[in-house]
């Protein structure tokens, strides 16, 4: 009779390392609970192998510079590492706040930091300019491009026209628009591409879709959808601010409150995401014929709520 062992060792959600050791036939009595003992610390130190041989397999080998240690640039330094999706040493941040930058060597060590744009993009494949969109300019004037380079750029409004203004209209660049959920992993993160082949996109959305969800399109369309994702998030937060109000007002707690009313708007969320479904079959559900919430809906639309929705979004383009 044979026995086995299997050990799991979990990389992410998505994979994991599965190794099958079979121990030695029962006959060596004598020396089964040594070699059993033996055997076991020996799996363990194969799958621990193959784990780490999983992890490199699964990364991308490229160098990554982050230009601004601001919210969205360690936001998404940090995010890359959660990822496992890059290594660590593989990424440099430059910044002229030392206090940001040890900020994100505390959270990783292996991270590189800089106070030196032009050192950190001199040797970096991908060149992620997270700064506020007036000193754009400043920064990409400052470093010299090479033509293999790709250049992803965070800062709103600062179209490819400007980019290429600034830097060399002939490399790969990528606009990319997250909001501010990036730092949870929920963000809906818009791309534009330019001078861009298929697989670039395809590598730029699977570094992006760590964040959250993706989506490409064009540059024409990306200040209309930053309305809708980039600000749009800012507008559902005042309904929860508002909602909350509501519910202080009639005798609930602050704090459960805001938890009452973020799960619905989580939970309304999902019933569009994962059902595919349209928000008025949602709301349909639940406004019973003279019942509260088709009443509560109706004093909504009597005050303008989604002419003052629209109005927002548009004047947010």
């Amino acid at each position: 009779m044979r026995t086995s062992i299997l050990i799991q060792t979990q990389q992410t959600n998505k994979t994991s390392v599965l190794i099958l050791i079979t121990l030695l036939p029962n006959r060596y009595k004598s020396y089964d609970s040594l070699f059993q003992i033996i055997i076991l610390l020996f799996a363990i130190v194969i799958g621990l192998y193959y784990l780490c041989k999983s992890q490199q397999n699964n990364t991308i080998d490229m160098k990554i510079a982050i230009i601004g240690a601001g919210n969205m640039g360690s936001a998404i330094a940090c995010g890359l590492v959660n990822s496992r999706l890059i290594n660590p040493c593989d990424i440099i941040v430059s910044n002229p706040s030392q206090e940001k930058l040890e900020t994100l060597k505390s959270f990783n060590s292996e991270i590189n930091v800089t106070n030196d744009n032009k050192e950190a993009a001199k040797g970096s494949d991908i060149i992620i300019l997270a700064v506020k969109p007036w000193i754009v300019e400043t920064v990409l004037e400052e470093i010299l491009f090479k033509k293999q380079q790709i250049l992803i750029s965070v800062a709103a409004g600062i179209t490819f026209g400007q980019l290429g203004k600034y830097s060399d209209d002939h490399i790969t660049m990528f606009r990319i628009i997250p909001n501010t959920a990036i730092s949870l992993g929920c963000s809906m993160t818009l791309i534009a591409s330019h001078n861009a082949t298929s697989e670039q996109e395809k590598m730029v959305m699977n570094l992006f879709d760590r964040f959250g969800i993706t989506k490409i399109i064009s540059e024409e369309k990306m200040a209309a959808a930053t309305a809708l994702t980039s600000c749009g998030i800012a507008y559902v937060l005042k309904y929860i601010q508002a909602a909350m109000q509501a519910g202080v007002e009639m005798g609930i707690k602050p704090q459960d409150a805001a938890e009452m009313v973020a799960q619905s708007c989580k939970g309304a969320a999902e019933l569009i995401l994962k059902n595919h479904s349209h928000p008025s079959i949602e709301i349909d559900k639940v406004t019973t014929p003279g019942g509260l919430t088709i009443k509560g809906i109706n004093e909504l639309e009597h005050d303008g709520f989604s002419s003052a929705i629209i109005k927002a979004m548009r004047a947010s383009v």
